[in-house]
């Protein structure tokens, strides 16, 4: 009692291909990764794939995705998000009524069910989501603005589903779906969305973009794209070296050079989309009939906003644009365990003393920091040397790997602790040692 249940490496469910040395040749055969962040999480037992364009999620995947969903929902709610779950089945008839059922093409995963009924696998769900508020017969305009979202699977039939998690036919997303009383309240509810947005990046450290983007088969008349440039992006962006103006290439009529600005040269990068809002109008509130009552009682139509965030992608994103080569580098705040004990080799000279120094530094910390007990791995293969270990726990992408190594027989004994993301070693105590991870976010 009392005392943290460690968490052993090899008890973790992580199937790890981690490569000896940097393997080429993994480019050409088809079904290989073809990016950074599908090999690494291949190799690193993050992934696994199950058919083209579908992975089982392993667990330090579900972990991050995890932590990154409360890092989103505390974003939502800060702007007054309120969190439901609507049907992955959604019916034909709707999407007939709102014109997109044929718009959107073979996109669509289409099925009947035993009575001949169609439906598809939602892509998105204005259609629903517009039904359900208009289905609420006497919403008053004290009720507005409604800021309803929801993380879930969604669907699509990409044609050529390539990069792992970055472009997949099953994925998860965060939608919101906002009704206001006016156009002038949606822009602020939009102004509100997009500082989330910027604020949740900005927390995770990631170097994002937002950009004027074209509305697409969501429809409206306004919308932004969230970016993260990289060489591997599938969207072509102009940026103004200054900041005045951002843009993807598609919403631009001519082959744009100056900033419309300030008449600096625009610059073009490469860009992966993370997040994408959208101001819709009364685009599907008309079609559903979503009204409310004003206040001298007539019914008008609600004015809406949709809103996503790729959270699988944003995962596989933030690897492909902070990992090297051969190691792969979280957010800190959302990697699946902040911190990796290394204990020394089986049958070294620092064994005794090493094991039981660093097993009291776990138990220690844990009752510490609380937090951080969950998120704290054993590496117990201690018939490997320190030095393949730590080049796992580099790979893996641990912020925090904490060593037993030669120090550990001093008195007071030291770790030698390596600090991922800010690229340092230091040798500390252990109350240098939980001085330092006390600092740690987990969300």
């Amino acid at each position: 009692p009392g005392r943290a249940k460690r968490l052993l490496l090899s008890r973790l469910f992580q199937p790890l291909s981690l490569p000896m040395g940097s393997e080429k040749g993994w480019e050409g055969r088809p079904g290989e990764p073809t990016c950074r962040s599908q090999r690494l999480m291949l190799q690193g037992g993050l992934i696994h794939p199950a058919s083209p364009g579908c992975y089982c999620y392993l667990p330090p995947t579900v972990r991050a995705m995890e932590k990154l969903v409360r890092v989103i929902d505390e974003e939502m709610q800060a702007v007054g998000g309120q969190k439901l779950n609507l049907p992955s089945l959604s019916s034909a008839e709707l999407w007939r009524a709102s014109g997109r059922w044929d718009q959107m093409g073979p996109e669509l995963f289409r099925l009947l069910d035993r009575h001949k009924h169609s439906y598809c696998l939602g892509p998105t769900h204005e259609e629903a989501v517009t039904e359900l508020v208009a289905s609420q017969s006497s919403l008053s305009y004290k009720q507005l603005p409604l800021r309803l979202y929801q993380v879930t699977r969604k669907f699509r039939d990409e044609p050529k589903p390539r990069f792992g998690l970055l472009r997949s036919r099953e994925f998860y997303m965060k939608d919101m779906y906002t009704f206001d009383t006016s156009e002038e309240a949606a822009q602020q509810t939009y102004d509100q969305v997009c500082e989330a947005y910027c604020s949740l990046f900005s927390r995770l450290g990631l170097p994002f973009v937002k950009v004027r983007a074209a509305t697409g088969n969501i429809g409206g008349t306004m919308s932004h794209e969230f970016q993260l440039p990289a060489g591997i992006g599938e969207d072509r962006l102009v940026l103004c070296p200054e900041g005045h103006f951002a843009a993807n290439v598609e919403t631009l009529n001519v082959e744009q050079t100056s900033c419309p600005m300030c008449g600096e040269k625009l610059t073009e990068t490469k860009g992966i989309e993370v997040g994408h809002t959208f101001y819709l109008g009364t685009k599907y509130s008309s079609v559903s009939n979503a009204i409310f009552f004003s206040p001298e009682n007539k019914p008008q139509l609600a004015q809406m906003g949709c809103y996503g965030l790729g959270v699988t992608r944003i995962l596989a994103a933030s690897i492909e644009v902070l990992s090297t080569e051969d190691s792969i580098r979280w957010p800190s705040l959302i990697a699946p365990y902040q911190l990796c004990f290394i204990p020394p080799k089986r049958g070294s000279k620092e064994e005794e003393e090493g094991v039981a120094g660093l097993e009291r530094l776990y138990d220690d910390l844990a009752e510490a920091l609380p937090h951080l007990a969950g998120d704290s791995v054993l590496d117990d293969r201690t018939q490997l040397t320190i030095g393949k270990r730590l080049k796992d726990a580099n790979k893996l992408g641990y912020p925090y790997v904490v060593i037993a190594g030669k120090r550990v027989c001093e008195d007071p004994p030291v770790f030698e602790v390596w600090n991922q993301n800010a690229g340092e070693v230091l040798f500390l105590t252990k109350e240098g040692v939980i001085e330092l991870l006390s600092k740690v976010q987990v969300p």
